[in-house]
């Protein structure tokens, strides 16, 4: 059975920057357990994997994500 390929969500919308300020963005890529989705799983582009992860590490040293489940 065929899957459907996954598309960069941030490429369908044209994003140039992912800001980290923007919880509501960045939550879904952060699920429970607190690792970082990979872009495997999460269907974004490499170079937009990059820029989240580096989006959702600073809104973790400044405490607007955690770093662990609670």
């Amino acid at each position: 059975m065929a899957r459907r390929r996954r598309y960069c969500k941030f490429c369908s919308d044209k994003v140039d920057y992912i800001d980290y300020k923007d919880v509501k963005t960045l939550s879904p890529y952060v699920p429970e357990g607190s690792k970082m989705t990979p872009r495997r799983i999460s269907g974004v582009c490499s170079s937009h994997q990059r820029r989240l992860s580096r989006a959702i590490k600073r809104a973790r040293h400044l405490a607007l994500l955690s770093y662990t489940a609670d």
